[in-house]
């Protein structure tokens, strides 16, 4: 597939529709829209509550089921083994979907081994339910942990990414257990677009601050998956696969990076790299 990335037999396209905070006749329609346009990856979870809207509207967009990769997360509270499953069970039924392509651990819990979640999410996946396992919002210490741990590869670790956090650290941990990165906030809630840097890069391909942000990312190998809940948005976006920066203007981009760029840092976040 092009504009894809491979791990450990999953194929995941490069750009996908992020769907938090979408919701109703809105949500339904910005998948719908997407898969029409070309995308083939969408990104859901449990938490988002929209699980219905988006299985509507993958059927709505008319594209064959077994086209489209989606992933969708257990939330923190549905770790130990006799919640997992049926939290899955939940979103698939909402969904109304047989599998999903990709479940993840939407955040880590200290309280709850994680030799256990594994275990159950290895069981999901032998039941058909999923056809890969990943996590999200792991640490370097988490990821080493997993993947001892666990039965089954663990395929993805989707964290916060965007040219105003550094996140070599797991991303170096990713790429020597082989496994793919997805940046959430790629374009750190919508700063990246106001960013001068980024516009001036951007004004040398005919692109946008926010379209720089995005190619810096997959550009990488780094899969992203930027939420917007207006149409235009959608193509835009899509077109960071349409141009290519120089190893000048990646080092310009990279070095965006400051300490106070995380965007998402809730109570329950573990102690980050």
């Amino acid at each position: 597939m092009k504009n894809a990335i491979t791990a450990h037999g999953a194929t995941i396209p490069l750009i996908g529709l992020g769907t938090w905070q979408l919701s109703g006749d809105n949500c339904v329609q910005m998948v719908s829209e997407a898969l029409k346009l070309g995308y083939r990856h969408i990104d859901t979870a449990a938490m988002y509550g929209n699980e219905v809207e988006v299985g509507d509207g993958m059927r709505a967009s008319g594209v064959k089921r077994e086209d489209v990769f989606l992933t969708t997360k257990v939330w923190r509270d549905n770790l130990h083994a006799k919640d997992f499953r049926g939290s899955v069970e939940a979103s698939l039924k909402k969904l109304k979907l047989p599998y999903v392509d990709l479940i993840l651990i939407h955040w880590p819990n200290e309280s709850v081994p994680l030799k256990e979640t594994l275990g159950a999410m290895a069981e999901v996946k032998r039941a058909g339910l999923a056809k890969h396992i990943g996590v999200s919002n792991f640490t370097v210490k988490l990821l080493d942990e997993a993947v001892k741990l666990s039965a089954e590869p663990i395929v993805n670790n989707q964290v916060e990414l965007h040219p105003f956090l550094d996140q070599s650290k797991v991303i170096a941990a990713c790429q020597k257990h082989g496994i793919s990165v997805t940046a959430y906030c790629p374009i750190a809630r919508g700063s990246a677009a106001g960013d001068k840097v980024l516009a001036k890069v951007g004004a040398a391909h005919g692109k946008s601050a926010a379209q720089v942000s995005l190619r810096y990312l997959v550009q990488q190998g780094i899969i992203a998956i930027p939420r917007t809940s207006k149409a235009a948005r959608l193509k835009e976006n899509l077109a960071a696969l349409d141009f290519t920066l120089t190893d000048a203007e990646m080092a310009t981009v990279h070095g965006l990076a400051h300490r106070e760029g995380r965007v998402v840092n809730l109570a329950h976040a573990p102690a980050w790299d």
